[in-house]
C-alpha cells in the first residue's frame, strides 16, 4: 500500500488544476505545468486532488506515489516555485552571466558558456572573501535539477580538497592526504 499515494494533494488559492485525456494541467502565478499520467485514476475534489488506482498489481502500485508526487510537486512549483543554489569552491573559480547565458570559469583552458533554457532563472552572486554562487530558480522542479546537475557535471567536487561545484549545504565525504 502506498502511503505517499494515499494522500491528498491540497490546491492553494490562485492555482487551477485540470485533468483531461490523461493529461494532468497545474495552472499558477508562475506559470503552467502538464504532466500525461496512465495506470491511475486522478480526480479534483473539494479543493483537492485525489490519486487513486483500481487494482493492486505491480505498475499501478509503482506508479500511484509516483504521480502524486509529481502533482505536489507541480502544484508548489506554480505556486511557490523551486530554487537550487551551486557553490564554486576553488581558487580562480568564477561565474557570471548575461540573460540565459551563464559563464563558468572552472580551471579548464577555456571557460564553459551555457545556454540555460528560458523557463530558468539564473542569478549569480559574487561577493569578495566569500566563493560564487549560481542561483537557480524555475517553477519546474525537473528541469531545476537537470540544470543544475549538468553545472555540477562540468567539475565534481574532488573528495581530497573540496574543489569544485557543489550543491549549497551538500556534506562531501572527505579523504585524509598522503601521510608524511
Amino acid at each position: 500500500m502506498s502511503r505517499i499515494g494515499n494522500n491528498p494533494v491540497a490546491i492553494p488559492e490562485g492555482v487551477t488544476v485540470e485533468v483531461k485525456d490523461n493529461v494532468i494541467t497545474v495552472k499558477g502565478k508562475l506559470g503552467e505545468l502538464t504532466q500525461p499520467y496512465d495506470a491511475v485514476e486522478v480526480k479534483v475534489e473539494d479543493g483537492n486532488v485525489l490519486v487513486r488506482r483500481s487494482a493492486d498489481n505491480k505498475e499501478q502500485k509503482s506508479k500511484h506515489g509516483l504521480y502524486r508526487s509529481l502533482v505536489s510537486n507541480m502544484i508548489e512549483g506554480v505556486s511557490k516555485g523551486w530554487t537550487k543554489e551551486l557553490e564554486l569552491v576553488g581558487v580562480g573559480y568564477r561565474a557570471s552571466n548575461q540573460g540565459q547565458k551563464l559563464d563558468l570559469a572552472l580551471g579548464f583552458s577555456h571557460n564553459i558558456v551555457l545556454n540555460v533554457a528560458s523557463e530558468v532563472k539564473i542569478e549569480t552572486i559574487s561577493e569578495k572573501g566569500k566563493n560564487p554562487i549560481v542561483k537557480l530558480t524555475s517553477h519546474d522542479k525537473q528541469l531545476v535539477g537537470q540544470v543544475a546537475a549538468k553545472i555540477r557535471g562540468f567539475r565534481k567536487p574532488e573528495p581530497y580538497k573540496g574543489k569544485g561545484v557543489k550543491f549549497v549545504g551538500e556534506e562531501l565525504r572527505r579523504k585524509a592526504g598522503k601521510s608524511a
